[in-house]
């Protein structure tokens, strides 16, 4: 303050410098209010400070909330969103008023607004209104696998009009919030990371069923990846064409690790079923042709050689 101590007085000069003036109400009363050179110089560092605070604020309320407080990354991710929003309202505010702009100069405005969202504004509004719900109800959360659709990926990015789903070819998919709130959606890590696995098994006729179902389940417990509660079980399911079929059931404890463990699975089982020796059929077909009896058929005789 010593140092800028002598210079203030100087800056006196910006108050003098009239921009504009407008009707504002004080006390009751109407008055000319003028706006100057130092309120739009104030009104644009208050937009600065907006930005800074938009941009840094929010990366170090997660890192503090990170550290301090046992949120998962969906509720951090929500709450500084949010914060970011307040943010910006409470400095666009400020500066408006700093500039003399009031409600009864700004219902023209309200009032295009309101024409403009009847028309061409409607979805944008309802992607900005769905994805408030979105990080207020949390249907979805960042980092939840869900499948909208043919789609399925996990949720990287809420934005204000549209979520960022990046499926399992790291490919980015753009997808309107109201979509989210509007159409129906899969969230397989909502409340419950665990996930079913459903598997069928064709055995050949004459192989031992109780045999056949004791290794099944004996490979089901031996995966490291599927959960004991509930325990893994195997039904008889009955006779096919050319097997007698099985059915697996098991829980993965975690969707994330669902086709690595049905990979497993499938690693178990073959080689049971091989060491046991059992064998997968594949389906056959015998070809009957009617109407060669009474033919009579000469077999194809070898070129003379000269």
């Amino acid at each position: 303050y010593g140092v800028w101590a002598p210079i203030l007085p100087a800056l006196g000069v910006f108050e003098q410098v009239v921009l504009w003036d407008y009707r504002g109400e004080i006390k009751g009363e109407e008055v000319t209010v003028s706006v100057s050179l130092s309120d739009f110089l104030l009104s644009a560092l208050w937009l600065l400070v907006m930005w800074v605070a938009a941009r840094n604020l929010p990366g170090l309320m997660e890192i503090i909330l990170e550290r301090w407080t046992s949120q998962d990354p969906g509720t951090r991710y929500a709450s500084i969103t949010v914060t970011r929003y307040l943010i910006v309202a409470i400095g666009l505010v400020v500066i408006l008023s700093g500039l003399g702009l009031q409600w009864s100069q700004l219902q023209w405005l309200v009032a295009a607004l309101g024409v403009g969202l009847g028309f061409g504004l409607q979805e944008i509004f309802a992607n900005f209104i769905s994805g408030l719900i979105i990080l207020f109800e949390r249907p979805v959360r960042v980092g939840d696998m869900v499948s909208i659709g043919n789609q399925t990926g996990h949720i990287k990015k809420i934005h204000i009009r549209a979520t960022v789903l990046e499926d399992f070819d790291r490919k980015e998919i753009i997808v309107p919030n109201k979509k989210l709130i509007t159409e129906q959606v899969t969230n397989w890590t909502l409340s419950d990371t665990s996930t079913r696995i459903l598997l069928d098994v064709g055995v050949a006729y004459g192989s031992d069923p109780r045999e056949v179902e004791s290794i099944l389940r004996e490979s089901a417990n031996s995966v490291p990846g599927l959960t004991q509660d509930p325990p893994p079980g195997v039904w008889f399911m009955g006779f096919g064409e050319s097997a007698l079929n099985f059915r697996l059931r098991a829980f993965v404890a975690d969707a994330e690790v669902r086709m690595d463990t049905t990979s497993e699975l499938h690693y178990a089982i073959e080689k049971a079923l091989r060491d046991h020796g059992i064998s997968i059929p594949f389906p056959q077909r015998d070809i009957h042709i009617r109407g060669l009896e009474g033919l009579n058929l000469v077999p194809p005789q070898e070129p003379k050689t000269t």
